[in-house]
């Protein structure tokens, strides 16, 4: 059995324990919900996501319990963390809007320097921080090279990008 943080806005909120059983694996997720509303848990690995489904109300945690086959658990690679996400907005459907010149979002010049050019990028602000989704292709160099472990591989509007989050004093953020 292997333990995990489930997060939810980039803090443990609970807890995703994984097991494996023959060609499946087991996925367990408890935590207390943050809000009321309805709440996925999901599993986020290297390559990609799984969503586990919502999680049910017991008291005041919540849990779900899932089997999954190889063939739905292995395009994510390794196993990184879970996530509670709101179960009423849809994955990628985020309010992101396009930002044709991503350097004028930050003041500060390091960060304007280097994403200077940079076309394809979308933004939006939640919880006082601003997410950076910048193109991302397996073939060409990593986008904000220097800030790569910050980043979040994503699928947005059928999209691959790199996701960055920033504090209000646009200092990167691990989310």
């Amino acid at each position: 059995m292997d333990k995990f943080p489930l997060l939810w806005d980039g803090k443990a909120s609970g807890e995703l324990t994984t097991e494996r059983e023959a060609l499946y694996t087991w996925f367990s997720a408890s935590c207390q919900l943050p809000q009321k509303g309805l709440w996925c848990a999901w599993v986020v690995g290297e390559r990609g996501e799984l969503r586990l489904g919502i999680l049910e109300p017991a008291g005041k945690q919540a849990s779900i319990r899932r089997r999954f086959s190889d063939r739905m658990t292995m395009p994510l690679g390794k196993i990184l963390r879970g996530e509670l996400r709101r179960a009423d907005v849809p994955a990628g459907a985020e309010a992101w809007e396009a930002a044709p010149e991503p350097g004028r979002l930050f003041r500060a010049g390091w960060l304007r320097q280097r994403l200077r050019g940079m076309t394809g990028a979308l933004t939006r602000t939640e919880n006082g921080r601003r997410y950076l989704a910048l193109l991302y292709d397996k073939g060409k160099p990593f986008p904000l090279t220097t800030l790569f472990c910050f980043a979040r591989i994503r699928c947005i509007q059928g999209r691959t990008y790199a996701v960055f989050a920033f504090d209000d004093r646009e200092t990167p953020v691990f989310w």
